[in-house]
């Protein structure tokens, strides 16, 4: 099996796959139909999206044209960040999943801990009120993992405190240079496994110098090291892409990173992104 499709076991036995595909800003309509049918085809089995994404209809007509058995796939969608109430919560829930064209989600997110338009905001309040929405779906069979996203030690301890589940996952913004160590280190402590998105540092990173050169050294593409460091360091990243030799490209990281190079990409500090 390669070693995209091989798969992390969260704390409730739930397995994910270790390379999710991304869907974040893949326009509803043909380009996230296709790239999902294209990801599929190409063998991946975890799908991420999220009702805010606004392509949920299209990457379930995908998933369904597909024909693959459900119980192959992994699905992800979330709760958008702006909804911290129970019933407006439900509500989003429901409609992902009648979006998606499923009986059931494999991991259900919240968001984010704030409004995305008032980021730092205290909604602790709100997220419990909405994580109880979860564990309802949860305790259900309609969703197989719950969890978090975006969500820094303060946010997580809140929910563990006030909630009866702890959460699963905890998806957050991980890359090479870009330092989650206190969010990592608190959530391996409590046995929450890390997704990570944006693993290329939203492309940034393909143009680093260092990186480059790694990437010479192993024959592979700077895409490829990125990807394979957050294996090796026991995430599960979330590339995207609408072309279909990148998709492929993204899923080839049956090589292994010498710990004098892991050490090395370690060095490289910064955040590349451009929040534009």
């Amino acid at each position: 099996m390669k070693e995209y499709q091989k798969t992390y076991e969260l704390y409730n036995g739930v397995k994910i796959p270790k390379v999710g595909f991304g869907t974040w800003q893949v326009k509803s309509g043909s380009e996230a139909y296709n790239s999902v049918v294209l990801a599929l085809k190409n063998g991946y089995k975890h799908i991420d999206t999220a009702l805010a994404y606004g392509n949920e209809k299209s990457v379930g007509k995908a998933i369904k044209d597909s024909k693959l058995p459900r119980e192959d796939l992994f699905i992800t969608t979330k709760l958008p960040a702006e909804i911290k109430n129970y019933d407006e919560a439900e509500i989003a829930f429901l409609e992902s999943i009648n979006n998606l064209g499923l009986d059931y989600l494999d991991l259900y997110l919240i968001h984010a801990p704030w409004p995305w338009s008032e980021m730092g905001k205290d909604c602790r309040q709100g997220n419990v009120d909405v994580y109880k929405v979860l564990e309802k779906y949860y305790k259900l069979g309609k969703i197989k993992a719950i969890g978090v996203s975006n969500f820094a030690p303060k946010d997580i301890e809140n929910i563990i405190e006030n909630c009866e589940i702890k959460p699963m996952v905890n998806q957050i913004g991980y890359f090479i240079g870009m330092d989650q160590s206190e969010t990592i280190e608190f959530c391996k402590v409590n046995n929450i496994f890390i997704e990570a998105y944006s693993p290329l540092g939203i492309g940034y990173l393909l143009s680093n110098e260092d990186i480059k050169n790694v990437s010479v050294k192993y024959g592979v593409s700077s895409a490829q090291i990125c990807l394979r460091y957050l294996l090796q360091k026991g995430v599960a990243p979330l590339p995207k892409s609408v072309h279909e030799n990148r998709i492929i490209e993204n899923s080839q990281l049956d090589f292994v990173i010498l710990e004098e190079d892991m050490k090395f990409l370690d060095t490289i500090k910064g955040d590349p992104r451009r929040w534009n």
